[in-house]
């Protein structure tokens, strides 16, 4: 089946532009023009990734990215933000909002099919992840979820990816390029800072369970997982 992508973006030009560029990808794209057409569009199907605008009327694109990754039905899809915002407070502000991936405008239609592939198989390969346990920390990898005891932890696509990668080689120090090479695949999009907004969305994510210290930082050196925190 067709991966369906959706189109947030209150410019019928770039949505047409952009979906123009999903079709010679052999991707299905969705239509948005802004938050009450996306949520109208995710209740009749909740699509394989979501590409959204920075700005929007009304409710921005952040704003929708955060309320997203706290929904059960939405935490698990891609996004990827569309924003013509180059700065790098402005790309680090979207990766705490728990978007996957940016691209700034004007981009071309090679680049953008490139991201979305991209993120699409970094998603694929965390389907194919098995189970592991440290600590209290479970992964189960079939029904990709993770629980502390008994208690499930919500956590989004990339934090997932990040986490099951430490509890699957614990007790090692890796550095962020390291890091990026393991859990990014290389990626030449992503940039080392990146690293650190991911760490630090994984630990707010374990906190309210008390297991944020496996996440250790090695001053100088990069960061390692221990289950003995």
């Amino acid at each position: 089946m067709q991966k369906q992508i959706l189109i947030v973006d209150d410019e019928p030009a770039i949505r047409d532009m952009v979906a123009f560029a999903l079709r010679k990808g052999e991707y299905v794209p969705v239509h948005a023009g802004d938050a009450r057409e996306a949520q109208a569009a995710i209740a009749d199907r909740v699509p394989d990734m979501i590409l959204l605008d920075w700005m929007l009327p009304g409710t921005s694109g952040l704003e929708l990215a955060r309320r997203w990754r706290r929904e059960a039905l939405t935490r698990e899809v891609p996004i990827i933000m569309l924003t013509a915002r180059g700065e790098e407070n402005d790309r680090v502000g979207g990766l705490e909002a728990g978007v996957d991936d940016y691209v700034v405008k004007p981009f071309s239609s090679r680049e953008l099919l490139a991201r979305v592939r991209a993120v699409l198989r970094r998603a694929r390969e965390d389907d194919e992840d098995g189970s592991v346990s440290a600590g209290v920390l479970r992964i189960d990898g079939a029904a990709h979820r993770v629980f502390a005891g008994e208690a499930p932890v919500p956590i989004g696509p990339t934090e997932y990816r990040l986490l099951h990668f430490f509890m699957t080689h614990p007790d090692r120090v890796y550095s962020r390029a390291q890091l990026l090479d393991h859990v990014w695949g290389g990626s030449v999009y992503v940039e080392e800072r990146t690293i650190d907004v991911h760490i630090r969305r994984l630990r707010r994510t374990l906190e309210p369970f008390g297991v944020d210290g496996m996440v250790q930082t090695v001053r100088g050196a990069g960061y390692r997982f221990s289950a003995a925190a």
